[in-house]
Formats: C-alpha cells, structure tokens, sequence
C-alpha cells in the first residue's frame, strides 16, 4: 500500500416512490457530489453510500425491484465508471443488482478503477434481517469475500451490517486487505456505527472507510450519516455530521501503525493478525459454523 487521500461521501436518496426516474436523479446526484469531493480534496479513493442509486429501501417487492434495476456492469454501473475514468480515481458505491432470475437482488458494491473499468463487485453476505428475501424483504446473500489488488493497495469491500461480523472482515485481511470500504445504509444508532468501524479496523489493522447514507428514503427511512474514516489502530481521522457531505483523510502506511494509542509515545508492538492461535482456531474451527442464537429473549422478524 502507499500512501494517498481518500473520502467517504454522503448522499440523501430521493424521498419519493422508486421509478427510473427517481433512480437517475439519485445517480446524477451522487455522481455532481463525487466531482465536488475530488476537486476539493484531491481524494484517489472515493466511497460512497450503500444503495445510493435507489435508496436502502426501496418500497416494493423484490420482483419490481429486480424490474428496475439492472445487471453489473449496465445502466446503473456505467455514470459511475464514466466519473471514476474522467477523474481518474478509484471509486466505490453501492447498488441493488439484477440477478439470475426475476425476483433475485444482490445489494451490491462496485469498485471502478481509474480507467473506468469495474475491478470488483461484492455482494452483502449478511443483509440485514428486514432486508432478507427469506423474511420477507427483497435482497438474497451471497457468499464470497472479495479483496480487490489495486494501485492504491489492497481494498476489501463490505456491505453496512457486515461491519457486525469480524469474521468477514478477518478474512479479507488474512487475504491481504489494507483498507476495507464499507458503503452503508445504516439505521440504528451512532454509538454501533462507531463502534463496529473502529472495532473492524482494529481487530485486523486495517483502515476503514465508512460512507453512510443521509436523509430520508421513499419509505420514510431517516440515516444520520456520521461517515467516518478509521486508522489501523482505531483513531477516528475523519468524521461526518448528518448533511449532504464529504470527509477526507490521508491514508498513509508509513504511519499507521506506529504507536500504541493516538499520540502515544510508546510503540505498536503487537499484531492482531500475526499474534493469532491458529492452533486454537483450528481445533475449535468446527464452533465457527455451529448454528447458534442467542439466549436472550428477543422479536425474530
């Protein structure tokens, strides 16, 4: 990795009924916000919101959704690879993919290369309970972990409640993530934004660059932005309030990982990833995919 400026970008959707007009507003609108940010700050690596083409929720059943949107790349890839070429940056968003059949949505994140081209898509291992096609909302999980080779370094990508699971951002750092991307959509609360971003980035020394939605959606939705940028040692360098904007940050290896806590004289001498029991994880590995709930009373959507 080298060291470069990178931004997260928040974006309200549009608080109207999804059609494809609403969608193309959305895209033009996030697409004049990237233009901004990268004439401000000179950012080589822009990340914007989850769903920013049509909004998190979009208000209908999966089959109309999968009507409106479209296959990667296509209609709803191609402004952005358009913007990411012309600047020549490194850009990542998040959109809902038309799938094998009528009916299958991916929520999806894009990154774009400086030439336009699209170097990865990853689809949300872990939608978030509402957002389930199998409870009754519109998006089917995928299953793979994707860690993207770039100029910049190696960029992992997650999707919002992702940030949840260490598992999934471990083992994109065990395959050599150095940033991990999180564009979001995300509804509960400040405090578990806060604290999954700097819990990811410190439990594997990666940074992390959230991008949260703000405003209000076609269903009446409200996001508080507060996108954030975290170093590899959980120090906050870049944060967001809840308007339309862009934070900023430099991103630089060098420095990363140079003391213990912000500030601090004394050295970073431990290594989350290096550091690990392979050998515990390896004779409990089988406890990894043990089905399991919590035992604490709960509403099951």
């Amino acid at each position: 990795m080298r060291a470069f400026t990178a931004a997260a970008v928040q974006v309200r959707p549009r608080a109207e009924p999804l059609t494809p007009e609403t969608i193309k507003a959305n895209i033009d609108h996030a697409v004049s916000y990237v233009e901004q940010c990268v004439a401000d700050t000179s950012a080589e690596l822009v990340v914007l919101p989850e769903t920013v083409t049509t909004g998190f929720t979009p208000g209908c059943p999966p089959e109309r959704l999968w009507d409106l949107v479209a296959e990667i790349p296509g209609g709803l890839t191609e402004p952005f690879q358009e913007v990411a070429g012309r600047l020549g940056v490194h850009l990542v968003w998040g959109t809902y993919e038309r799938g094998e059949e009528r009916g299958v949505v991916y929520n999806s994140a894009v990154l774009a290369g400086p030439d336009g081209s699209i170097r990865g898509v990853y689809h949300k291992t872990h939608p978030f309970c509402t957002e389930l096609r199998s409870k009754g909302g519109w998006v089917t999980p995928g299953n793979d972990v994707v860690v993207v080779e770039t100029e910049l370094g190696n960029i992992g990508m997650i999707l919002c409640f992702d940030g949840d699971y260490p598992e999934l951002s471990r083992i994109a750092a065990v395959r050599g993530a150095e940033v991990i991307v999180r564009p979001s959509g995300l509804l509960r609360s400040a405090d578990i934004w806060e604290l999954t971003n700097r819990a990811r980035a410190y439990d594997n020394h990666v940074f992390v660059i959230g991008a949260n939605c703000t405003g209000i959606d076609a269903t009446g939705m409200l996001y508080f932005g507060n996108s954030m940028i975290v170093t590899p040692v959980a120090e906050v360098i870049a944060r967001a309030a809840s308007h339309e904007c862009w934070v900023s940050a430099r991103l630089d290896p060098d420095e990363a990982m140079r003391s213990l806590t912000p500030g601090s004289s004394i050295a970073q001498g431990f290594d989350h990833l290096a550091d690990r029991n392979l050998e515990m994880i390896r004779r409990h590995s089988d406890d990894l995919t043990r089905a399991k709930e919590t035992s604490f009373p709960h509403v099951k959507l």
